[in-house]
């Protein structure tokens, strides 16, 4: 608890450069690896509070995907292009929502709630701080995509917005696997299947432009999200009936 901010401390004041980017990752590996190092031996949580906590850090991610998204409209001039660019990455970044937020949120808080003891700690530190950490990276790859498309929406997609977005989208989608194999001990297979077109997406991306990679994405994710809220409907309202907190 004490080493990792001694680092960063240590590192803000050292001049900046490779000693500071050193002493501040190794700061960031001292903070991840010691939960693992040290066990959850001794530790308590809240477990709704820790919950809350980390689902508000995935809005702000994705509100801060959202404002960068319009700060790189507002830099352009306004073709139809740009529009559509922005009118898409907004449903892009409203999917992601709610594939956290609908049932994932909502079921994770109810199965940290339930365990207790090392078993509670241990969920916490793998299921938030663990897995959460890639589903924020997953956003912001996403965001980086989209400011990509952005600059130049009708020219041939860029290299390093078609591996940001598209893998961007399938790292946040194999987190939200992970991080329900880690809670429910089951697999989401349609969100392994769409996670792993995004990746199949790529190498194709070369040849087309941002903005129908854009559209493609935008729909494939449109179609998970209306395939999840008619085939699960009954398992939705139970689940959010009772709420976390049962």
């Amino acid at each position: 608890m004490i080493a990792a901010p001694t680092l960063i401390l240590i590192g803000a004041f050292a001049p900046a450069g490779p000693w500071r980017a050193a002493l501040w990752a190794l700061a960031l590996l001292v903070d991840y690896a010691s939960p693992i190092v040290a066990g959850t031996g001794g530790w308590r949580i809240d477990a709704g509070h820790f919950a809350e906590r980390h689902g508000l850090v995935i809005i702000i991610a994705l509100g801060e995907s959202v404002v960068a998204l319009g700060v790189s409209a507002a830099s352009e001039e306004l073709t139809p292009a740009i529009v559509t660019a922005a009118v898409l990455g907004v449903i892009t970044i409203s999917c992601m929502w709610w594939l956290y937020f609908d049932v994932v949120a909502v079921a994770a808080a109810r199965v940290l709630r339930q365990l207790q003891g090392r078993s509670q700690v241990a969920a916490a530190r793998d299921s938030f701080s663990y897995l959460h950490l890639f589903m924020v990276l997953g956003i912001v790859f996403v965001a980086l995509g989209l400011k990509e498309i952005l600059i130049d929406a009708q020219e041939p997609f860029p290299a390093v917005g078609s591996v940001a977005l598209l893998a961007g989208l399938a790292i946040y989608l194999f987190a939200h696997i992970a991080f329900r194999l880690r809670n429910m001990r089951s697999l989401n297979r349609q969100r392994l299947v769409v996670g792993a077109l995004f990746l199949l997406l790529i190498p194709v991306s070369y040849q087309l432009s941002s903005l129908v990679v854009l559209a493609l994405a935008t729909g494939v994710l449109v179609a998970l999200v209306a395939y999840e809220a008619i085939r699960f409907r009954e398992a939705r309202h139970q689940l959010r009936a009772h709420g976390p907190a049962e």
